[in-house]
């Protein structure tokens, strides 16, 4: 329940606050008093987008708080989800800046706009003329046969069952993408595999054969540098190994005189070892020297081999080679296991639809059985409204398509005179029909539902003398289950309120300024004498109000 409003700082208003009570409060005021701009307010709270053009004074930022009464209505879960503190008594606050920019608050808390419309659906239903429109909406109309037929669990079952029947598909859509893709690259792929493949890369062969072909190709310099080598190393007169074993026995015999002497004695020991080994290796090296053409040929036929995979595929190694083999080789399983992969995610899409199937024909079932009171309770409600002709034909129809609320068409007609033709309800219903059939409408939601507040404005447009007593009679019954508040030009209705609020505009330091108070008994009587009579109040019309009022 809206227990107060505070308004500081927006459209014409300064600064206003009003408590508002349980039961039925009433708004009244002159055309053009500000009664838009109270809705306008509370609309912002509640997570309507708004400008610096909402600053009455465009040097300091506008504030709207509401109170709301919360604890009967089942909110803990929404706030825990939100990451909200629950509080009884809600506080929500919206601040729009002289730059433009807007924050919201939940209890103190920050929240995107998002949050607050959220809160609003489950808070407050405000009725404008323009929602009237929504009657011929199908979804307004689901919403009213789902609140009837009880719905609320199985289309919040069925909705968590189409978002993971929509992933599924969205999965098997993107695999069978991949496979028509892969497709269309499969025989190209399949041929550089099998290229690379057969080439039997090993990763540090390339060096490997460089050298031998680099040996191979300078054979004969490498033969005669390895003979002048051992010559140089084993002739008799001027060779390394003879020199060296005439300075190991010079040192040798002067090795017992001193340490340092003994110390080099050894080293050319050393020496003398290591170039043994040296010359050894230096003769088999010479020995296998040889040139063969056919190994040169092979080598060559090998390199040219890994040289032309490497430049067809834009590397300048095998390693890099071997990754690309690997990568074109996950291609080609793709294609070869997709098959597979699909018919297993259309398995799990079929028995995903299958459960979801199973919930929307129930919601369907479900709907049906309810149509029939459905009716019978607007055309109840129309025939107290004035209307005792009025007819309902509604068909709701399961389809084959996934909608948001379940598989369901439905076809809502109306026809407002005895024998009149059915159709939909904007082409057939004149606009106070349209108010009552409205006024009808929330009353059954009223019935079906455990929103806190409703607050109509204007809904009995179009209509007059014993109707809007009527409609202010059902209005009266909807508030002992809910708070409702309704903006009224029609004195029979101003009359059924437990409390009642006028609109007015004052002139305060050359601006127009609006208010809003709460009347007294007295002052009520006076407002709606002046609702019966205008400006001019007459005698007769104080005892209109006063029998109105009793």
């Amino acid at each position: 329940m809206l227990t107060s409003i505070t308004i500081k700082n927006y459209a014409l208003i300064n600064e206003l606050h009003i408590d508002f009570s349980s039961g039925l409060s009433i708004i009244t005021g002159e055309t053009g008093a500000g009664k838009s701009i109270l809705l306008g307010a509370l609309g912002l709270v509640l997570g309507n987008r708004a400008d610096s053009s909402t600053l009455k004074d465009t040097t300091r930022k506008c504030v709207v708080e509401a109170v709301i009464s919360i604890d009967k209505y089942k909110l803990q879960d929404f706030f825990d989800a939100e990451d909200i503190d629950y509080e009884s008594h809600t506080i929500i606050r919206r601040e729009i800046l002289p730059s433009g920019k807007s924050r919201a608050f939940v209890n103190d808390t920050p929240v995107i706009l998002s949050v607050l419309n959220a809160l609003r659906l489950k808070l407050i239903d405000i009725h404008s003329q323009h929602q009237t429109l929504q009657l011929s909406d199908q979804q307004f109309q689901f919403q009213l046969l789902d609140a009837i037929a009880n719905n609320e669990l199985r289309l919040a079952s069925y909705q968590r069952g189409l978002e993971h029947y929509n992933q599924a598909k969205k999965s098997l859509e993107e695999l069978q993408k991949a496979q028509r893709e892969a497709n269309q690259q499969y025989d190209y792929n399949v041929h550089l595999y099998n290229e690379l493949l057969e080439a039997n890369l090993v990763e540090d062969e390339q060096e490997v054969l460089e050298e031998k072909l680099e040996k191979i190709n300078n054979v004969e310099e490498i033969k005669l540098n390895l003979s002048e080598s051992l010559q140089i190393a084993t002739d008799e007169n001027i060779g390394i190994d003879n020199l060296l074993y005439s300075l190991e026995h010079k040192l040798t015999k002067i090795a017992s005189y001193s340490k340092e002497y003994q110390e080099l004695s050894e080293r050319i020991s050393s020496v003398k070892i290591e170039l043994v080994d040296i010359i050894g290796e230096l003769e088999t090296a010479y020995e296998h020297v040889d040139f063969n053409p056919s190994e040169a040929e092979q080598l060559n036929d090998r390199l040219q081999l890994i040289y032309t995979l490497q430049k067809k595929h834009y590397v300048n190694s095998i390693r890099e080679l071997l990754l690309i083999q690997e990568e074109i080789s996950k291609k080609v399983g793709v294609v070869e296991n997709a098959e597979q992969q699909i018919q297993e995610q259309e398995q799990k899409l079929k028995e995903i639809a299958k459960k979801l199937d199973d919930i929307a024909i129930k919601i369907s079932e479900v709907r049906k059985n309810s149509i029939p009171s459905l009716s019978k309770k607007l055309e109840g409600i129309l025939d107290n409204l004035g209307m005792p002709q009025a007819r309902f034909s509604i068909n709701n129809t399961l389809s084959d398509h996934y909608f948001n609320n379940g598989k369901d068409t439905l076809e809502f007609l109306f026809s407002a005179n005895k024998g009149g033709q059915l159709g939909e309800l904007k082409k057939v219903a004149s606009g106070g029909e349209l108010s009552r059939i409205m006024l009808a409408i929330k009353k059954v939601l009223s019935e079906n539902s455990q929103l806190p507040t409703i607050i109509f404005d204007e809904i009995d447009s179009g209509v007059s003398g014993e109707i809007s007593n009527k409609m202010a009679q059902i209005m009266y019954q909807m508030s002992q289950q809910m708070q409702v508040i309704t903006i009224t030009h029609l004195p029979q209705i101003a009359a059924k309120g437990n409390q009642h609020y006028k609109v007015y505009k004052e002139d305060e330091n050359n601006s127009t300024t609006t208010h809003l108070k709460q009347l007294s008994p007295d002052e009520r009587i006076v407002e709606i004498a002046e609702m019966l009579s205008g400006k001019e109040i007459s005698d007769t019309a104080i005892t209109h109000a006063r029998e109105l009022l009793n």
